[in-house]
C-alpha cells in the first residue's frame, strides 16, 4: 500500500515548506521542534493528560511541519530498529490507536503515583512512558511528542524530573524504548526494560534534587516551601533559564505582586511585609 503521508517515488514526508531532499527536512524539523519544545519547557501543566491533551501536544510541536500535526495516523507503520537486526516493533493498529492510549491513560490517571516508594515510581514511571510509545499515534515525531507528554505528567503529580536529559541523550532514549517493547508473535518475548529504567531513574533523581534545592532556596527567602511555591519557583527558573537566588524571591515578590505564574505573590508580599 502506498504511503500518502510521503512525496511519491519518494521517503521524504509530505511537510509544509514542500521540501523533498530527507537531510534538508531532517534540519528544518529540528529547527522548529527545537523551539516548539522550548517554549512548552516553560508552560503549566495542562490541567488532563487524556488522548485529546496528546494530540494537542503534537500539534504544537510539529505544527510548523506537517498539516496531519496532532492527527493520529491512518495507517499501520513499521520501523526497522538496528538494534533489532532491523526487526520493527509491532505497534498499534490504526484503527486501535485512540482506545489502547485511553486506556494506558486512564490506569496512569488513577494510580496514586506518591503512594510507592522512589524505585517502584521508577519502574511504573518507566512503563507507563513505553506504554504509551508503542502506541505510535502519529505517523513522525512519537519519540518527542510521548517524552515530553509524561514528563509533563509525572511533574504534575508533584514528582520532579530532569528532561533535558532524555533530550541530550535522544538516541539511547529511543533505543531504550524500543528495547522496552520488544516483544513478539514468532519471536517471544525479548524485552530488556532497564536500559530505560536506568535513564529514567537518573532523570528523576536530578528532578529530585532540583525540587530540594528549589525548596532550600524558597526557605532561605524567609517563606515556608509549600508544594505550590516550588512549583511555581521552579517554573521561573526555567522561564528564565537560570536559578534565582533568595534575596529575587523575596524581591519579586515585593515588587511583583501582580505578576502571574510565579510564586503567590501577594500572600508574598504580604509575609515580606510582616517581616520587615
Amino acid at each position: 500500500m502506498r504511503d500518502p503521508y510521503l512525496y511519491p517515488d519518494s521517503d521524504v514526508l509530505r511537510n509544509l515548506a514542500g521540501i523533498q531532499d530527507s537531510e534538508e527536512l531532517k534540519n528544518m524539523e529540528a529547527d522548529y521542534t527545537l523551539f516548539r519544545l522550548s517554549e512548552i519547557a516553560e508552560d503549566k501543566s495542562p490541567e488532563q493528560f487524556d488522548f485529546c491533551t496528546l494530540c494537542g501536544l503534537h500539534y504544537r510541536i510539529f505544527q510548523d511541519v506537517y498539516e496531519w500535526a496532532g492527527k493520529p495516523r491512518k495507517i499501520n507503520i513499521e520501523k526497522a530498529e538496528a538494534v533489532l537486526g532491523e526487526i520493527s516493533i509491532v505497534y498499534s493498529d490504526c484503527f486501535d490507536i485512540a482506545e489502547d492510549a485511553e486506556r494506558i491513560l486512564r490506569s496512569a490517571n488513577c494510580f496514586d503515583w506518591k503512594q510507592d516508594s522512589f524505585e517502584k515510581v521508577v519502574i511504573r514511571f518507566s512503563d507507563f512512558m513505553a506504554d504509551l510509545w508503542k502506541v505510535h499515534p502519529f505517523r513522525e515525531g512519537n519519540t518527542r511528542t510521548v517524552v515530553t507528554f509524561c514528563s509533563m505528567f509525572i511533574e504534575a503529580q508533584g514528582i520532579y524530573i530532569e528532561s533535558e536529559l532524555f533530550k541530550d541523550n535522544a538516541t539511547y532514549m529511543r533505543n531504550a524504548l524500543v528495547a522496552a517493547n520488544a516483544v513478539f508473535d514468532d519471536l517471544g518475548d525479548l524485552r530488556k526494560p532497564g536500559y530505560l529504567y536506568r535513564i529514567v531513574q537518573d532523570a528523576l533523581e536530578r528532578g529530585q534534587k532540583m525540587k530540594d534545592q528549589v525548596a532550600e532556596t524558597i526557605r532561605k527567602s524567609g517563606f515556608s516551601d509549600t508544594e505550590e511555591r516550588i512549583k511555581q519557583v521552579i517554573l521561573w527558573n526555567r522561564k528564565e533559564k537560570r536559578e534565582h537566588l533568595p534575596e529575587e524571591i523575596r524581591e519579586m515578590a515585593k515588587t511583583y505582586p501582580a505578576r502571574q505564574g510565579e510564586i503567590d505573590s501577594v500572600e508574598l508580599l504580604e509575609k515580606s511585609s510582616e517581616s520587615r
